[in-house]
């Protein structure tokens, strides 16, 4: 009878350890992200809207504006993560074929396509070689 006794309270132990524990630190974290988030954070929603925190109003909601000009009230608790600002863009840029200024770099040359061959239907038979 005691091994059975034992058996379930080490049942309850890793159970505790593997599912309940790094749920609380989970629920901890995201209690301290909203807690964080303050006017001129963007944030992502859980229903997947971006928009950027204007303020916040005296219930604790935020005043998010999604668009230029549109705002919306939304729930501290509807803000799925705050959205960092991407520093390292220059050094992941260096694949784009353009600079902040919207120059080719050195060694690549624009693409001239003739006027005839700039339709869609031109377009689609180049590079899908259909034929309408």
């Amino acid at each position: 009878m005691n091994g059975g006794f034992l058996i379930i309270l080490l049942a309850f132990g890793l159970m505790y350890l593997l599912l309940i524990r790094p749920q609380r630190a989970r629920q901890q974290q995201q209690r301290q992200l909203l807690n964080s988030v303050e006017p001129g954070d963007e944030v992502l929603t859980v229903g997947g809207l971006y928009g950027i925190v204007q303020s916040i109003d005296e219930e604790g909601d935020l005043i998010v504006e999604v668009a230029e000009g549109v705002h919306v009230r939304l729930a501290r608790r509807s803000v799925a993560t705050v959205v960092k600002p991407d520093e390292d863009e220059d050094e992941e840029g260096a694949d784009d074929e353009h600079d902040d200024r919207g120059e080719l770099p050195p060694g690549k040359e624009p693409v001239t396509v003739p006027e005839d061959a700039a339709g869609l239907e031109a377009t689609q038979k180049r590079l899908f070689g259909r034929r309408n």
